[in-house]
């Protein structure tokens, strides 16, 4: 099959590191794979590294940017068209909001253009949803209208957990017949692998970070939404209970600076560790290298983290958003209501205070994820979906 994906920035973010898989994969398999994508701005990093020697075409558009922006919007819908055009795909695969809704767009204008009435067969797999109960109601109607309409030019929607398909019906989008689920690949071995205690003590080393101490790391973009600030509450209640503790942020971000004063307000800089980016390469050390994930972001289709921490036999806490429960439950972590400052506090100490409880939820989570987010699952499926759509 020929076959085009279209994404938004490639930065160190989920949505990308399963784009880039897929069409890993699927280049693997024999198809014709173009991945189409914008640039990395921001501070996020980027996964420039990992196209440079793939299987697969890359082609940048300059205007195919995550910001709302309507002139430079539609230059970037008529380029994108025009490459569309050249390229004659079969299938045109979109991810993210704002590739989606140009992409689809481009794809849906071109229907019959190949000679096919039928083709290109478009589909969009949805990350996270751009609408949700963190921002106003006023703008939830707006994303809602627009996906609504973007969904007649879709032949089919993947999402990475059952819950983004039971949002998107709950708010009109699409028919239950056009969704799949196919949760976001990891490349297991990186994760599964064990470390030599040398390694790990030398990453602690570099940080500052003694061998006894208990480490709450959260791996995630030091942005709005991402809950740092329910961590760092958190913090306060527990600081003083634990002397031989450290919560370990690994990440950056707009709001890296906002977050250091907060720590720095309520005197617990000597508890918190900044590592800034790290590359995706250094991540599973990270983790093997911890004893807790705590993730709170508000808004996930379902984090990656999370059974990234499973794969290295790390329990995770974690808010219950998105398609968490999916992965996280009473034999893997903790799951807790999205803001509960009080049970997030609970559930982290409980953890701290017992290591063979850690121990315990850690193998359990590696066994419950090990199968169902490995690369050649998630790409079984996706390809069945071409498939079906091209018969």
């Amino acid at each position: 099959m020929k076959i085009v994906h279209i994404i938004t920035r490639l930065i160190l973010g989920g949505a990308q590191e399963n784009t880039l898989i897929t069409c890993l994969q699927l280049a693997r398999r024999g198809h014709d794979v173009t991945l189409i994508t914008g640039p990395a701005i921001g501070p996020e990093g980027d996964l420039y590294e990992k196209i440079r020697k793939a299987p697969f075409k890359t082609i940048m558009l300059d205007e195919l940017i995550r910001p709302i922006r309507p002139i430079n919007d539609t230059i970037g819908y008529f380029k994108l068209k025009k490459v569309l055009k050249n390229l004659k795909p079969d299938i045109i695969h979109t991810h993210s909001a704002k590739a989606g809704i140009l992409g689809r767009y481009a794809g849906d204008a071109l229907l019959g253009k190949f000679g096919n009435k039928q083709l290109p067969a478009i589909v969009h797999t949805i990350h996270g949803h751009s609408f949700g109960p963190y921002q106003s109601q006023l703008l939830n109607k707006f994303y809602i209208s627009i996906e609504k309409a973007a969904a007649k030019r879709t032949d089919a929607f993947i999402c990475v957990a059952d819950q983004m398909t039971t949002d998107a019906l709950e708010a009109g989008i699409g028919r239950p017949e056009q969704f799949t689920t196919a949760y976001s690949a990891i490349e297991l071995n990186d994760y599964i692998r064990p470390y030599s205690q040398q390694e790990i003590s030398d990453f602690r080393r570099k940080y500052g970070i003694n061998e006894q101490a208990t480490v709450l790391v959260t791996i995630a973009r030091l942005s709005p939404l991402k809950g740092h600030e329910y961590i760092i509450e958190s913090a306060k209640k527990l600081a003083p209970k634990f002397e031989n503790c450290i919560w370990l942020f690994i990440g950056d971000g707009a709001l890296t600076d906002q977050i250091k004063d907060m720590i720095k307000l309520n005197s617990l800089r000597y508890k918190f560790i900044f590592t800034g980016l790290l590359k995706p390469s250094q991540i599973p050390l990270a983790l093997h290298a911890s004893d807790i994930l705590v993730h709170t972001s508000m808004r996930e289709g379902l984090a990656r983290v999370l059974p990234q921490a499973m794969l290295a036999g790390v329990p995770a806490v974690s808010f219950d958003v998105g398609g968490a429960a999916e992965v996280v439950n009473e034999n893997t972590g903790r799951l807790v209501k999205a803001g509960d400052i009080d049970t997030l506090t609970n559930a982290c100490e409980e953890l701290m205070t017992n290591e063979q409880l850690r121990l315990q939820l850690g193998q359990a989570g590696k066994e419950s994820v090990i199968k169902k987010f490995a690369p050649e699952t998630m790409v079984d499926t996706i390809e069945s979906v071409y498939k079906k759509l091209l018969t």
